[in-house]
């Protein structure tokens, strides 16, 4: 029987569109954020390989569940975050609900509107803030700023591969019901270049993933570890400006993603940024609210 690892698909952190774990990252934090990210970057690619059949999608996910409750020995990534979450006394919660998010993409293609698309993000965006956060030990009061930021960044990806998601795997995130009220099918994603209809929705959900940045900008002075406010920071800035592009540019025909040159000058505006902006200290009074309030 196969194990996850058999369908990693080679790609890495580095190879991310947002940074994972980067030299901002305390060393003392980096190794835990890795152990997290190896295992989110195998589940992403069972559920994501082309020719493995929906049912062992799921058979291979369930396998990583058990092994990170204890259940199995059997998969390597998921023992090894298991150790690390003992360690640091970490709750396994969003591991499992980020698994929960890969097997919708191993059986689910389709995404009828933004609340469907934003329950989603709910599962397969928000628990990598909220690790990243537990990681540091931040307040949880962090959360609804954090689980912003995450839906946004996944959007961008979205639209960003729209055209390649619909090739590569049959799976469209863009909402049916506005590509509906556009008069468009899926078939749109498979041009050479947006057609207007099209663009008007990209860029209709762009701007709502301005919304989403708007709800995240206080994040970066909520937490209280510096490097981690820099990370944030940068990562803020470079969601807002992709949008922007989107806005502006066809994601089926245009260069979105960033060059290196361009990523630092958004550094340097993110460390702008931090050093005008005010930080906000907030300790844990509540839970959060389960749901994200940006909705």
């Amino acid at each position: 029987m196969s194990a996850a690892e058999d369908l990693q698909s080679g790609k890495g952190r580095r190879d991310e569109n947002f940074p994972v774990a980067s030299l901002l990252i305390e060393p003392r934090f980096r190794g835990p954020m890795i152990a997290f990210y190896r295992f989110a970057r195998t589940a992403d690619d069972v559920a994501d390989h082309p020719s493995t059949r929906p049912d062992e999608k799921l058979r291979l996910l369930e396998q990583m569940r058990v092994s990170l409750l204890g259940e199995s020995e059997r998969d390597a990534p998921a023992l090894a975050l298991r150790r690390m979450l003992a360690e640091r006394r970490l709750p396994a919660m969003h591991a499992l609900d980020l698994l929960e998010a890969f097997r919708r993409d191993a059986s689910k293609a389709r995404y009828a509107s933004w609340d469907e698309l934003m329950d989603y993000c709910r599962y397969s965006a928000a628990p990598v803030g909220r690790m990243v956060l537990d990681i540091h030990g931040e307040s949880q009061t962090t959360w609804p700023a954090s689980d912003a930021l995450c839906a946004a960044l996944q959007v961008i990806n979205h639209l960003q591969d729209c055209a390649k998601d619909y090739r590569e795997l049959d799976r469209v995130y863009l909402p049916a019901d506005e590509l509906a009220a556009a008069g468009l099918d899926v078939a749109a994603l498979d041009q050479p270049a947006a057609s207007p209809a099209l663009r008007r929705v990209i860029v209709s959900l762009a701007e709502r993933t301005g919304e989403l940045l708007r709800h995240s900008r206080p994040l970066a002075g909520q937490v209280r570890n510096r490097r981690l406010r820099l990370e944030i920071a940068f990562i803020q800035r470079v969601a807002e400006d992709l949008t922007g592009r989107l806005i502006t540019h066809d994601p089926l025909s245009q260069r979105v993603h960033h060059r290196k040159l361009e990523l630092a000058g958004l550094a340097v505006s993110a460390l702008g940024r931090v050093v005008r902006e005010p930080t906000v200290r907030r300790e844990l009074e509540t839970p959060p609210e389960s749901q994200p309030q940006w909705r």
